[in-house]
């Protein structure tokens, strides 16, 4: 201990502590500058700041750097907490609440105003009134070149509740690189995953991105989005069904995968038989099924045809011709298996040609 404070001494040799003087009187003249003796060196004034420990600074050189020393040990302690702290938000998006003006729909929005006018949405909006804002946050990004404008990834039914309720919105900042293709990819996983988005709407929104050729493909557009192709049709399917026949259902989130089936193929078949049968039906408000039956001329009380299929004297499975004219033919596992492949063959064909002489 005595070897340091002798270094330090000799560090510090010829430096001197300002003094601390009492404030002088307002009308009191400024005092002289102390007189420096013949010979003696010039006071040299320490670059150190006051120490802060106590209500007393030192008053020697060397304990003015112990101090100083001292003072940068705690600043670097707390330097390293903070560091720790941050460290556990590595990775996290930063939240806060929004002034919904400042979110502005993405051009992908695949919500139907039909959505917002819901019993669900009520519901929705009384929720949120009741607990004072949205507990689930909804996911934005920042508009480029705009400050403080966001564009909506999803969340668009809880944005609007919060809106017309006249609150801020619980937002996720999504602030790294995120372009139309990963957008598109997140807002259609979050909708999937609550699966609170209708067929027609789902179709509407993958029909735009092909449209506007965010994806080359259906192809592309199912493997972007991790589902399979057979899905990305069947949507595409209620999509682009015509206006006047959608105009027909007491909502467009009504329409269904077997419903766009049926009418597709009848379509096909009279397109303009059907569209003419659409001015009749619009506007009588009836359920879905009766839509599609008054559309494509069906018997709602026709029963369907089924005929078994059998072959090597046991049951094979069975064809069935329902009341739209479509045929579906069912197959046992055995019959896949354990049949020969010329006699399953035979079998259908025999129970088709019953099936079609039935009428």
């Amino acid at each position: 201990m005595a070897s340091t404070r002798k270094r330090l001494e000799a560090l510090t040799a010829g430096l001197s502590i300002p003094e601390v003087l009492p404030a002088a009187a307002p009308s009191a003249p400024p005092a002289a500058p102390s007189a420096v003796l013949p010979g003696a060196a010039p006071p040299v004034e320490t670059r150190f700041p006051p120490a802060q420990i106590g209500h007393s600074a030192p008053r020697t050189g060397p304990g003015q750097m112990l101090a100083f020393r001292g003072q940068m040990q705690a600043r670097e302690g707390e330097l390293s907490t903070l560091r720790e702290r941050l460290r556990q938000f590595e990775g996290s998006t930063p939240t806060r609440k929004l002034n919904t003006a400042s979110i502005q729909p993405t051009r992908w929005a695949n919500r139907h105003e039909a959505s917002f006018e819901s019993a669900d949405f009520a519901r929705l909006i009384a929720d949120i009134g009741e607990a004072g804002g949205n507990v689930q946050p909804i996911l934005v990004r920042p508009v480029a070149n705009q400050a403080d404008r966001y564009e909506l990834v999803f969340g668009h039914r809880r944005h609007r509740a919060c809106q017309m309720l006249g609150i801020e919105v619980l937002a996720a900042i999504w602030l790294d690189e995120l372009g139309d293709a990963e957008l598109f990819a997140a807002m259609d996983r979050e909708n999937r995953e609550r699966a609170d988005l209708s067929v027609y709407e789902q179709g509407l929104m993958y029909q735009r991105a092909l449209d506007e050729k965010l994806f080359t493909s259906e192809r592309k557009l199912s493997e972007k989005l991790g589902v399979s192709h057979t899905w990305v049709a069947k949507a595409l399917t209620v999509a682009e069904l015509p206006p006047a026949v959608v105009e027909c259902f007491r909502s467009p989130l009504e329409i269904q995968h077997r419903h766009a089936a049926q009418l597709k193929v009848g379509l096909e078949k009279d397109r303009r038989g059907v569209l003419k049968k659409a001015e009749k039906v619009r506007g009588l408000k009836l359920a879905p099924t009766e839509v599609v039956a008054r559309l494509l001329g069906l018997d709602l009380n026709a029963k369907s045809e089924k005929i078994a299929i059998r072959g090597d004297g046991k049951a094979l499975g069975s064809c069935q011709r329902g009341v739209n004219g479509s045929v579906t033919l069912s197959l046992l596992p055995s019959a896949m298996n354990d049949v020969p492949p010329e006699v399953l063959s035979t079998s259908i064909s025999e129970a088709l040609s019953k099936l079609r002489a039935l009428g």
